[in-house]
């Protein structure tokens, strides 16, 4: 397929421009409500849509993974996989531990390095479908690399290949450069969206989490020294980045992968993205002038994500049997 072209000049145009263009996305398809236990008392919850009049062995299924504060009806994963719907694929929308309507099944925190979660999901989409692909953006996209490093010898043959769009291969890069002055808009988006989840979270579960634990949070990196790391066994910030940071991680991977970025990303610089070593079967594209998740273009993806377009041609070549 042709090269993402833009007509939004600038990665913070792209960026926002990304999410005002897709503000409105609905999936539009029935979807089933799906339960996976990942132990330990969590519980995840999926969406799934099955392609109707066949049996479901006879259609491919691609697995999407959302972002930082995202759930099952992020603009990004709807835009994805209502392409991937029409192309004649199952589409099955994950919520990480505790987004979206998951919150009162499992009012637990998540991070970036939950590769069990997921492990957990792939083997339950093995066990419904012959092949299958997994698709994951921002967060999710560098939990999606991770896994298929850290746990490929627990990854399901079934899993045939994989796009990560937009991930921060270098966690620790990715929040300093959020804190840039330029970044100021995302920084507080970010942080006062996760100060609100745990907040929730607290509510439901006050045994597990201490009230006010995020008074004065101001950064991503507060936020992830004084919660995520506290409560999910890291020693701190730092730590919990270099143990979830993909990028040394690329080597490991033994199934077919695209990592789709971009050099104008806001608060994932360049730099941290394409000095990695890959493995051979990691294709690494760099796109120029698409924002963090924006790729505002023509396409066929609907609300203008070329992104989706490219995910789905690159994984239409590498599921077996489907073209």
């Amino acid at each position: 397929m042709k090269p993402f072209r833009t007509f939004l000049a600038g990665g913070h145009i792209q960026t926002i421009g990304g999410v005002i263009v897709r503000a409105f996305s609905r999936w539009p398809d029935a979807s089933e409500d799906v339960i996976v236990d990942a132990g330990d008392g969590v519980q995840l919850l999926l969406r799934a849509s099955w392609q109707p009049g066949a049996p479901r062995s006879e259609r491919p299924a691609l697995l999407l993974v959302h972002g930082l504060e995202g759930s099952d009806r992020a603009p990004y994963v709807v835009s994805t996989g209502r392409l991937a719907f029409r192309f004649g694929w199952h589409v099955i929308r994950m919520n990480m531990r505790g987004c979206g309507d998951s919150l009162d099944l499992c009012p637990r925190l998540y991070n970036a390095g939950l590769a069990s979660d997921l492990v957990e999901v792939l083997s339950w989409l093995a066990s419904r479908v012959d092949r299958f692909a997994l698709t994951g953006f921002s967060l999710g996209a560098g939990l999606t690399l991770m896994t298929l490093a850290q746990e490929k010898d627990r990854l399901p043959d079934r899993l045939a290949g994989a796009v990560a769009i937009c991930p921060p291969l270098d966690m620790s890069a990715a929040a300093d450069a959020l804190e840039l002055r330029g970044n100021w808009i995302y920084q507080r988006r970010f942080t006062r969206s996760l100060c609100a989840s745990y907040r929730n979270r607290q509510r439901r579960d006050p045994e597990r989490y201490e009230a006010g634990r995020e008074r004065g949070v101001k950064t991503l990196r507060e936020f992830d020294d004084v919660i995520t790391a506290h409560y999910d066994g890291y020693r701190d910030s730092e730590d919990y980045y270099a143990s979830v940071s993909a990028g040394p991680m690329l080597t490991r991977i033994d199934r077919p992968t695209l990592v789709l970025s971009t050099d104008d990303d806001p608060f994932i610089p360049l730099r941290s993205v394409d000095h990695w070593p890959c493995a051979p079967v990691v294709q690494r594209e760099i796109s120029h002038g698409a924002g963090h998740v924006g790729f505002v273009g023509a396409s066929e993806a609907p609300r203008l994500f070329w992104a989706a377009e490219r995910a789905l041609s690159f994984l239409r070549q590498t599921v077996p049997g489907w073209r």
